[in-house]
């Protein structure tokens, strides 16, 4: 279910982010740009010879300094190793071994985490530098010898990378438990949320801390089912690096979300929905997973009779784009309302997975139709053949018209609520691709 993740770390002015770009732009498929991140692209959804990974970059290491911005990077840097399943260690043949490369080693090796040492900046081809022989010093086997530039060697780095990733079956035994993500911006209650969960119950089998500085993994099991949730605390702040701190906060964020199957987007009763707060239920929706609004430290609220009434519309305008997501309200401090959550989280997640065969599908597209008529431009009108379901989670669905370039987004929206009003779909994203007679099918 979860992808491995890949850290690109090395001390500054190796050239971590040029390899970052290479690899990204040019011998990989990035699926998508990181919502939310617009200056610094930190990671990338990739590809390989199959494998499907996350590929991270982070700032350079500099070990011992005392500059507070730069020792901060070398604590975001040390988050992603956490998170890590294959760490690429990048040095520069330009500057030859330094007492900080021998350093950052020492510190990788700490993680246990499997290691791939490359020799940036071997541009030239053919007969290698004298000096790359002395990285066999670092004690981190056989270098690979790179050129971010040029992308000589980036292929024998990633075959290398790959060799140490869990096979791809390795998750489906775990298919019955629910991965569920506890999200959202600093100082909501998601360590509360899940200490009110695994506090109350007495049936929790085990709570395995997965990585100590970010995601904390609890095995939770019930009367209504298996679940594992996925709390990420640890996002605080500091009054100097607001920016550095949003930034690894949506590296978090994303981290979870990749490997859940329901979020709860949480969200503090005392503050409504904020940017950071819409930043992080975006990354949830474009991801594509089944969703909760959670509304906590309702307890905290002064209330008369529509408060709650008043709380809905506020969230519904400020997250217009999840209007299929439930709310709930909740105190994880008292734990007001906290035991409905597994009904919903089972309901959302079962909705997200939900198959609608292709006739049942074209009789609402048919009478979707009838009642408003496809859209026309200079005379031509729009002729939609036929839809059929191509995944789940979210469910995905594919239409066939005369020509997509008539398919005006209104229209999509329409059938879109058009198939949520007979089949539900609540609490999930729904995906639709429009193909034109005579391309290739998805």
């Amino acid at each position: 279910m979860a992808k491995p993740v890949v850290a690109i770390v090395g001390r500054p002015n190796v050239g971590k982010s040029m390899l970052f770009n290479k690899l990204i732009g040019r011998r990989l498929s990035i699926v998508e740009d990181t919502p939310g991140v617009t200056r610094d692209r930190i990671y990338g959804e990739c590809e390989w010879v199959g494998h499907k990974f996350t590929l991270v970059d982070t700032g350079g290491i500099e070990p011992g300094t005392d500059s507070q911005i730069l020792s901060f990077m070398r604590e975001q840097a040390q988050i992603a190793i956490d998170n890590a399943t294959v760490i690429i260690f990048v040095t520069d043949i330009k500057t030859g071994l330094t007492a900080s490369d021998q350093e950052v080693a020492n510190m990788l090796q700490r993680s246990g985490k499997p290691i791939v040492l490359a020799v940036n900046k071997m541009d030239s081809t053919g007969t290698l530098d004298p000096d790359f022989y002395e990285f066999y010093n670092l004690g981190l086997g056989d270098p690979i010898a790179v050129s971010a530039v040029h992308g000589h060697g980036t292929g024998d780095l990633l075959d290398e990378c790959v060799q140490y990733f869990p096979p791809q079956e390795s998750n489906e035994d775990e298919s019955d438990v629910i991965q569920v993500a506890i999200i959202g911006r600093p100082n909501v209650g998601k360590s509360s949320l899940t200490n009110r969960i695994l506090g109350e119950e007495r049936v929790i089998v085990s709570a395995v801390a997965g990585t100590t500085r970010d995601a904390i993994d609890s095995y939770f099991e019930n009367s209504l089912g298996k679940y594992n949730f996925i709390d990420t605390a640890g996002m605080r702040k500091k009054s100097k690096v607001d920016d550095a701190i949003e930034r690894y906060s949506v590296l978090r964020a994303t981290m979870a979300i990749e490997r859940s199957d329901v979020c709860l987007i949480l969200i503090d009763a005392q503050d409504g929905v904020t940017e950071q707060d819409a930043k992080v239920a975006g990354l949830a929706h474009e991801a594509g997973k089944a969703c909760l609004i959670v509304v906590n430290k309702w307890d905290a609220v002064e209330k008369d009779g529509k408060t709650m009434d008043r709380m809905r519309e506020d969230i519904r305008r400020d997250l217009s784009y999840m209007a299929y997501a439930p709310i709930v309200f909740i105190s994880a401090l008292t734990g007001q309302r906290v035991d409905r959550l597994f009904d919903l989280i089972n309901y959302v997640n079962n909705q997200a997975a939900v198959r609608i065969t292709t006739g049942m599908l074209n009789s609402v597209l048919a009478d979707a139709q009838t009642r408003v008529q496809p859209p026309t431009d200079k005379g031509r009108r729009l002729k939609i053949y036929y839809m059929t379901q191509v995944g789940i989670k979210p469910p995905h669905f594919v239409i066939f018209c005369n020509d997509k370039k008539l398919f005006h987004f209104s229209y999509q929206r329409y059938l879109e609520n058009q198939i949520r009003s007979v089949f539900g779909l609540e609490g999930t994203p729904v995906r639709l691709t429009i193909r034109q007679k005579g391309e290739e099918d998805v």
